[in-house]
């Protein structure tokens, strides 16, 4: 499959977050009526399913899932367990115990430990200019958040959310250097992995919290996630991985804060102050900084003989 230019994969990464945005209402809805793990587990195990008869009748994938070495299905399953297991399920157990502006904030900081390990774990290093998009991207997301003020939480919420920023942290990792390096199709890499880690986390949610009979709205939440949130978006995320530097991933799914604020006010009616506003200027302009400079860079090395960090 064809790897998408760097526009394209950052156009389609600012529309995967922006769906990605509508979770977090959906989630906290469906938090109602059902225990977080379990919740991501039914969410997860549907969407993974999805892909079972693609994987299974399309002769394409099923020869590339036979290629898989042992060493490959090592990393994919680690990827699956802490893309999802880990990460999604740490999160849905934040959102239970915490506000979701304390989770937003501690799962963004993962732009910071993705730039930080990137360069020595897949040596994709950072111009001056990109770490200065970074730093401002950081920046505003503390201006917006104001982590300074005291915050309210069962403690149960926090572990459950520094879990999700680690596992975060490792699949955006894993999953840059298995769509860089792997001549894999997005769909067996989402549907592998996804299967193993909706597996682990759908049997820990059942086993610790139980299964609660669903109503039709807890359904139809599950569904939307699923179909359109999880099977379609982690598709296309694992897509243009293979283009875009973990970082660069990492810092446009971090402008998924400012994406909620708009929904936030269309929606809910919740205004925004002068200081919200300045942190979201200031996190939106530090991701397009991080963007534009790495295109120029690509761009300047075009005449260059075969950069190692390039191919």
């Amino acid at each position: 499959m064809k790897k998408p230019t760097h526009l394209q994969a950052v156009l389609l990464g600012v529309l995967i977050t922006i769906i990605w945005s509508t979770s977090w209402v959906l989630i906290k809805i469906g938090l109602q009526d059902i225990p977080a793990l379990t919740f991501a587990g039914l969410r997860y195990m549907l969407a993974a399913l999805l892909f079972v008869p693609l994987l299974l009748f399309n002769k394409k994938y099923r020869q590339q899932i036979k290629q898989i070495s042992f060493p490959q299905w090592g990393i994919l399953f680690v990827y699956g367990v802490t893309s999802y297991a880990i990460a999604q399920g740490g999160q849905f157990g934040g959102l239970a115990y915490l506000p979701s502006v304390t989770v937003v904030l501690i799962l963004n900081l993962t732009s910071l430990l993705v730039a930080l390990l990137s360069n020595a774990m897949l040596k994709e290093k950072l111009s001056t200019i990109q770490w200065l998009g970074v730093l401002l991207n950081l920046a505003g997301i503390l201006v917006y958040f104001n982590p300074f003020r005291p915050v309210q939480g069962y403690w149960l919420g926090w572990l459950f959310a520094l879990i999700s920023l680690a596992g975060n942290t490792a699949g955006s990792l894993l999953g840059r250097k298995i769509n860089r390096e792997a001549n894999t199709h997005p769909i067996v890499i989402t549907g592998v992995s996804m299967l193993i880690g909706a597996t682990i986390m759908l049997i820990t949610g059942v086993a610790w919290q139980g299964l609660p009979p669903l109503s039709v709205k807890s359904i139809w939440i599950i569904v939307v996630l699923a179909v359109i949130n999880t099977a379609f978006c982690f598709t296309i995320w694992n897509y243009i991985q293979q283009t875009l530097l973990a970082t660069e991933s990492t810092i446009i799914n971090n402008t998924m804060m400012a994406y909620i604020a708009i929904l936030a006010w269309i929606f809910l009616g919740e205004k925004q102050t002068l200081v919200g506003i300045i942190g979201l200027a200031l996190s939106m302009a530090g991701a397009m900084v991080v963007q534009f400079r790495l295109k120029r860079r690509r761009k300047s090395y075009r005449t260059d003989e075969a950069r190692p960090d390039m191919l």
